[in-house]
């Protein structure tokens, strides 16, 4: 995945993340899976640095 793809997936989860905690719509699940999704994103992205 190029820079401006992880860029955008990572701005796209962090959306997911604020939108959801906008409607306080939050449960363990979906803030587990919207976390790790971004962590690897954030990971990935930092290796091509």
């Amino acid at each position: 995945m190029v820079k401006d793809a992880l860029l955008e997936k990572i701005e796209e989860y962090r959306e997911i993340m604020i939108s959801l905690s906008d409607y306080n719509d939050l449960n363990s699940t979906v803030v587990i899976e919207s976390s790790m999704e971004l962590d690897e994103l954030i990971n990935e992205y930092q290796k091509l640095l």
